[in-house]
């Protein structure tokens, strides 16, 4: 569970971070959710934009996502989502979270 202060640090380093994922009429589907896996693996922190044409809204796209893919919700402001996930892969630079 990340507190506020780590949320905080993470916004703050997602600002510079890309959409690298959209969630459109289609919603959430089993290769979204693997899509979203993947990239925490190898980002540890995503970004993902959710069209006004989804099927739900984006505070219960977010949560279901982050509950099928294990990450935490960051941040959630208009259309995007902030996700993050401690990732295992030694090919990257972890993020040093504050404490």
């Amino acid at each position: 569970m990340l507190n506020s202060r780590q949320r905080a640090f993470l916004r703050g380093m997602a600002n510079d971070y890309e959409t690298i994922i959209q969630i459109g009429k289609g919603g959430i589907s089993p290769a979204l959710i693997k899509t979203v896996s993947e990239a925490l693996y190898v980002r540890e922190l995503i970004k993902i934009k959710v069209h006004s044409t989804a099927p739900e809204d984006i505070r219960t796209i977010a949560n279901q996502v982050a509950e099928q893919s294990e990450s935490e919700i960051v941040h959630i402001i208009g259309s995007k989502i902030i996700l993050y996930k401690h990732s295992d892969n030694k090919d990257i630079t972890p993020i040093k979270l504050v404490k």
